[in-house]
């Protein structure tokens, strides 16, 4: 390889208390929370719009709730409130989510399901910041960190206006790829254990067609209802099991490493069909990352035919939105002063230091939340190592796989940024110079006040 040398620079450079890298799931409620938490703040986000994961891979929003429905007797409590659930209310109202519908059938694995219009999504997102006023830097590239010692100092970004530096006092990595915190020198790992995705939205497709296509072949496992296109009480989300339709289309549909759900608020349009694909590398690696980028739009085109051609009605099917790039679920996995393991999760275990409660598992019903209970997410979980100013959230925490597969969901990343934002705006606030130094009484109590809600059966140290 060849090198170049590049000269010194002065760098133009603006400053706040608060800079949040990454305007996706988690990164857009960190930044509302830290605005009102008095930070002055900050986003940085590479596209031209925020939202993330649940505006473009996902398929849907759900897990809000306990797994109520599969421990006969156990009460039913939404366990993640705050500003993700303010969030969900303010979209529901805009006619961009479905409200939280209870999940039929497939109970065991989520009781709560709620569908998204992804447009109004990144809309309702990109309003909230804008009240809250935060400065949202769009189409901005975090490239690189100054450090003063085990402080973040300023991250360096590019844009089409050229290059500039951005300092703040606190610093939160919402990127999903932790790339602020690889340039800040953090450990880290790059597991490369899940497959990355692209998921498309196809228009004349029934989803009432679908959900009768498997319900008549015996192959229909979960679906829900809720509002779709000014009607209540209408089928928003379905899935199957395509190997009792057909061993040759489970085997064409494998192959394609095709997601069966879907879900929709609107007629004649499924809104996430999501395609997934294991990378040969790390997504970190941009050569091995632009082929998957042509073999997800390949499989796209080919998982259309196979739609168009297998459920009824649907003979001029298109796609009529994909995603703009690669979704992934883990790329670099951060070192922080904690690691959550699967059996404290799954055994309900509670910190002293809890910022939120949570009762989901993706991986259910092989893990499930024991009793319908929740488990505590700790504030160290969240703290960088090594580093002072630097917090950690979403998919690039917690190392082992199965432990991921409940705090990389997208409800978790809301909670996290709502955690992370509220601490940042409060060491800014008092001062603080080591995020582990905020004293958790106080923490909580913030938290409390932003109606996130505790596990009542737990006693915190204050």
């Amino acid at each position: 390889m060849e090198f170049v040398i590049r000269g010194e620079q002065k760098i133009a450079a603006r400053e706040y208390d608060v800079v949040v890298c990454g305007g996706g799931t988690g990164g857009v409620i960190a930044a509302v929370a830290a605005a009102r938490g008095g930070a002055r703040t900050a986003v940085i986000e590479s596209k031209g719009y925020v939202g993330g994961i649940a505006a473009e891979g996902g398929c849907g929003l759900h897990s809000s709730y306990n797994l109520w429905k599969a421990f006969p007797g156990v009460e039913k409590r939404q366990v993640v409130r705050g500003i993700p659930e303010e969030f969900i209310q303010r979209l529901t109202q805009a006619g961009g989510a479905s409200g939280h519908n209870e999940t039929i059938m497939r109970f065991d694995y989520d009781s709560d399901t709620l569908c998204v219009d992804v447009e109004i999504y990144k809309y309702i997102a990109l309003q909230m910041l804008r009240e809250e006023g935060v400065d949202v830097l769009l189409n901005t590239m975090a490239v690189d960190v100054v450090m003063d010692g085990e402080n973040v100092n300023c991250v360096i970004t590019e844009s089409h206006q050229g290059c500039e530096a951005v300092k703040a006092k606190v610093f939160i990595d919402a990127t999903g790829y932790g790339d602020l915190c690889a340039r800040a020198g953090a450990s880290y790992t790059e597991p490369n254990d899940y497959m990355v995705a692209n998921s498309m939205g196809i228009a004349g497709i029934n989803i009432d067609k679908y959900y009768s296509f498997l319900k008549d072949n015996g192959a229909l496992i979960e679906y829900g209802r809720g509002p779709r296109s000014g009607r209540t009480n209408q089928i928003i989300r379905v899935d199957g099991d395509w190997s009792i339709i057909s061993p040759e289309l489970d085997q064409q549909v494998k192959g394609l490493g095709m997601h069966t759900v879907t879900t929709t608020l609107h007629d004649d349009y499924l809104m996430f069909i999501k395609l997934n694909f294991q990378m040969p590398a790390s997504p970190t690696n941009r050569d091995a990352l632009a082929e998957a980028e042509y073999e997800l739009r390949d499989r796209q085109q080919k998982a259309l035919k196979l739609l168009k051609n297998t459920i009824p009605g649907a003979s001029d099917a298109f796609i009529s939105r994909s995603g703009p790039c690669i979704a992934i679920r883990r790329a670099r996995c951060i070192s922080c002063e904690y690691d959550l393991s699967n059996e404290e999760i799954i055994n309900a275990t509670h910190f002293d230091d809890d910022v939120f409660s949570y009762g989901f598992h993706d991986w259910a019903p092989m893990f499930q939340i024991k009793g319908g209970k929740t488990y505590g997410f700790p504030y160290r979980a969240m703290v960088v190592k090594g580093l002072a100013n630097l917090f950690a959230t979403g998919m690039m925490v917690t190392s082992d796989k199965n432990a991921h597969m409940s705090t990389r969901n997208t409800i978790s990343c809301m909670a996290q940024g709502q955690a992370a934002g509220t601490a940042a705006a409060l060491c800014v606030q008092k001062e603080i110079k080591n995020i582990r130094d905020l004293k958790y009484g106080i923490l909580h109590d913030a938290l409390k006040q932003g109606n996130v809600w505790f596990d009542a059966e737990v006693s915190y140290r204050q």
